[in-house]
C-alpha cells in the first residue's frame, strides 16, 4: 500500500481468512443490538411531533415504518460497507467486507449486497409469517429459524462464505492481526 492509498482502498492481506460462523454471527447479533439503537432515534422523533401538534404521526402505520427502517438500515451499512469496509459491529469483531478480488466495495457493490441480504437473511420468513398469519412470538421465532438455517448454508460453500457474498461479488475477511484503519483527514 502506497502512502497516498486510503486503507480501506488496499487489497486483503494475503491469506486472509474467512471469519468462522461463530465470529460472523456474534457480529451479527451485536449488529442487531446497535440498530436497535438506532431505531429508536426515529421513534423518538415520531413520538415528539405527535406530542408536541397533536397530529398523527404519518409513520404510524406498521408498513411506513417498516420501510423507513428498510431504508435508515440501507444507509448505515451502505455507507460503512463502502466507506470503512466495516459497520460498527464488524470493527468490533475485526471483520472486513471485500470485494472478491480483494478491493474495496463501491457504493453500488455494498447497496446490492444490502438488498440480496434482505431478500435471503428475512424475506422467507416474513413470507411464511405473513402465510400462516403468526403471532409476533412465534414470526420471531419463524426468523430466528430462517436466519439460523442460511447461516449453515454458509458451511457447505467451497470458501465458507455467505451465499449472497459470493452472488453480490464480496467477501467478509477476519482482520484480527491487521491494525485498526487510520481516521481520515479532511
Amino acid at each position: 500500500m502506497s502512502v497516498g492509498t486510503p486503507a480501506s482502498e488496499a487489497p486483503a492481506p494475503a491469506g486472509a481468512a474467512t471469519p468462522s460462523l461463530l465470529k460472523r454471527m456474534a457480529c451479527f447479533v451485536y449488529e442487531a443490538m446497535l440498530l436497535f439503537g438506532l431505531g429508536l432515534v426515529p421513534g423518538v422523533i415520531g413520538a415528539w411531533f405527535v406530542a408536541q401538534t397533536g397530529q398523527t404521526h404519518p409513520l404510524q402505520s406498521e408498513a411506513a415504518l417498516q420501510v423507513f427502517a428498510l431504508l435508515f438500515y440501507g444507509v448505515y451499512f451502505v455507507w460503512f460497507w463502502a466507506a470503512r469496509g466495516q459497520t460498527l459491529a464488524m470493527q468490533t469483531w475485526r471483520i472486513r467486507l471485500l470485494r472478491a478480488d480483494g478491493g474495496a466495495v463501491s457504493q453500488s457493490r455494498a447497496l446490492s449486497r444490502y438488498a440480496v441480504c434482505c431478500i435471503v437473511w428475512f424475506v422467507p420468513a416474513a413470507i411464511a409469517s405473513a402465510a400462516l398469519h403468526l403471532a409476533p412470538v412465534r414470526s420471531l421465532v419463524a426468523y430466528a429459524i430462517g436466519i439460523a438455517v442460511y447461516a449453515l448454508l454458509a458451511l457447505a460453500a467451497p470458501d465458507r462464505q455467505f451465499w449472497h457474498d459470493r452472488l453480490c461479488g464480496t467477501r467478509l475477511v477476519d482482520v484480527r492481526g491487521e491494525a485498526p484503519l487510520p481516521k481520515r483527514v479532511a
